[in-house]
């Protein structure tokens, strides 16, 4: 068969395919697996360029005894590492001699990889965010049954730990639930109309008795015009909610929400109403804020569990803005306090 011939079969390939043939040297490759390998592998040995064991060892014994294989091939793409699962056919009557060749073929699962990761992360996590109150009320169920059983103090001081570790499973396992929802209805966009300043001054007075138990101002200049969204109201409560209390929490003394209105958004590209949960509190190191939104990722480990939080809430609110086809986008420095603006577009 005649090179030309071979060279236009690969390139109709829509995957990564190379050629070794007898000689163990490239004799052949498309577009993609030149930007794959290398734009000069033509000629070389295969060893030189494939230098993973999993995959030379494969092409060496189907080169010898001709039966298909598949292996396993790790890169990187320059920004990250990329997983490519390898088949490997022989082809009879091509190559030197007409001896035959192995046709290799690189199939990105990258993304299934990653996705595999994640699962396997955030079974992981979930096990240990729930084995850690678990343990604490086994142990103080231990206690109440030996030596404090007859302590009525310290029986009321175990009682009143194990009721803040139930609580704190029982955020997580709704946390969980609202994530999975969420998740769920991700691509399908909401079709209800609702006044924005209205949705926020329901919000504040709902989250006033919090800011009074820890002696916070929140501040609030609603415009006199009604701001229409096309929303979720649950889901914008849940949203706000989430952004104004870590602010109370996390800030300082002072939490101020404003709300803008943008002829056009470069990111939306079009219409749109920004709002701002500002605090000025000690603020966040920049080297977490690309990972705040991951689930159970936390800038202050300590201090989130001790005030109750999950690690779930961020994500919960970057999915639920991402389904309103919105933008979160978080600025903070050490010392200077952070700013959580969530970007709408207006109804049309």
């Amino acid at each position: 068969m005649k090179q030309e011939v071979i060279a236009g079969f690969l390139d109709a390939f829509p995957l990564p395919s190379v050629l070794v043939d007898q000689t163990e040297r490239f004799i052949a490759a498309n577009q993609l697996a030149l930007d794959l390998l290398g734009q000069q592998i033509l000629g070389r040995h295969f060893a030189t360029i494939l230098r993973q064991p999993s995959v030379t060892g494969a092409i060496e014994r189907c080169l010898e005894d001709r039966a298909s294989r598949c292996a396993k091939h790790l890169s990187n793409d320059g920004a990250q590492d990329t997983s490519f699962d390898v088949t490997l056919r022989y082809v009879g009557g091509i190559g030197a001699v007409e001896g035959g060749a192995v046709l290799i073929t690189f199939t990105d699962v990258s993304e299934r990889e990653q996705a595999g990761q994640m699962r396997r992360d955030f079974v992981a996590n979930v096990s240990h965010e729930l084995r850690t109150p678990l343990t604490a009320l086994m142990g103080f169920i231990e206690t109440l049954r030996g030596a404090a059983r007859d302590d009525p103090g310290a029986r009321d001081r175990f009682l009143s730990i194990m009721e803040g570790e139930a609580s704190r499973m029982n955020r997580l396992v709704g946390d969980l639930l609202s994530l999975n929802r969420v998740e769920s209805k991700e691509r399908i966009r909401p079709k209800e109309q609702l006044d924005l300043v209205g949705h926020l001054t329901s919000t504040l007075k709902t989250v006033q008795p919090l800011a009074d138990a820890g002696e916070t101002r929140l501040l609030f200049a609603p415009p006199s015009d009604p701001v229409m969204v096309t929303g979720d109201a649950d889901q914008l409560l849940q949203v706000f909610i989430n952004l104004i209390e870590n602010a109370i929490k996390y800030g300082g003394d002072r939490v101020e929400v404003t709300l803008e209105l943008l002829e056009r958004d470069p990111s939306l590209r079009c219409a749109a109403v920004r709002v701002r949960v500002m605090d000025n509190g000690a603020g966040i190191d920049p080297i977490h804020l690309p990972r705040l939104t991951e689930r159970f990722y936390r800038a202050d480990n300590h201090r989130s569990r001790e005030l109750g939080g999950t690690g779930l809430g961020l994500a919960i609110v970057k999915h639920i803005v991402n389904r309103h086809r919105g933008r979160l986008r978080v600025e903070s420095e050490p010392g200077t306090g952070s700013c959580f603006s969530v970007t709408l577009p207006l109804s049309e």
